[in-house]
């Protein structure tokens, strides 16, 4: 059955809108036009925003400890799978794989990505799934898609009747001080969104 499985790639993280205090994880079928959104925390979401946004942790996250267990042990993630989708919740399988032995552990999909993701494993689910939950995502008229880094992009709800000034109006120099700030209160979810705003300010520049 494995032609029937479907790659997918982490697209991104927004906040969710269905459930307070959760995130929404977007996964992207590889040559293919389907997204798939799934709900998880507030603390996977950080850990994967981090490693999206390329941000440094000055002490191993867990899942940074786990591959680095792995690797201490020559233990290599072969793949993830999202082989299931049932009463609202994806169930994943891990493959590893040492010299004499593979295995397959089940696993949250959030944790199962979160790994993936640091050791550029490839992540499949299958056609059903695709079609259950997929959905094909508009594209902006105004092509404001500028940037090919935008994969992991959180978009940024700042409520504009705060009166408080939203971080794409800070200056670059601004924005370098608060991202150095929120790292070391290790505040990574706000450090990815700050990042985020950089990378975008700093290409218009250039």
């Amino acid at each position: 059955m494995a032609n029937d499985r479907i790659r997918l790639r982490v697209l991104g993280i927004s906040y969710s809108q269905i459930q307070t205090g959760a995130y929404a994880l977007i996964l992207a079928q590889v040559d293919g036009p389907c997204r798939i959104p799934i709900i998880i925390g507030s603390s996977e979401a950080q850990s994967i925003a981090i490693r999206l946004e390329g941000i440094i942790p000055p002490r191993p996250m867990t899942h940074d400890l786990f591959v680095s267990f792995a690797h201490a042990f020559g233990v290599k993630l072969q793949e993830v799978f999202i082989y299931k989708f049932e009463d609202g919740i994806f169930s994943s399988e891990i493959t590893f794989a040492s010299q004499d032995r593979s295995i397959v552990l089940d696993a949250r999909t959030s944790d199962a990505i979160a790994i993936a993701i640091r050791t550029k494993a490839p992540i499949y689910t299958t056609k059903e799934i695709l079609d259950e939950t997929g959905f094909i995502l508009e594209e902006t008229p105004d092509g404001d898609d500028d940037d090919d880094d935008n994969t992991s992009r959180i978009i940024n709800n700042d409520d504009e009747t705060t009166g408080e000034p939203k971080l794409e109006n800070y200056a670059v120099e601004e924005l370098e001080r608060t991202l150095e700030k929120l790292i070391e209160q290790e505040n990574y979810e706000e450090a990815a969104k700050v990042s985020d705003i950089l990378k975008r300010k700093r290409g218009k520049q250039s």
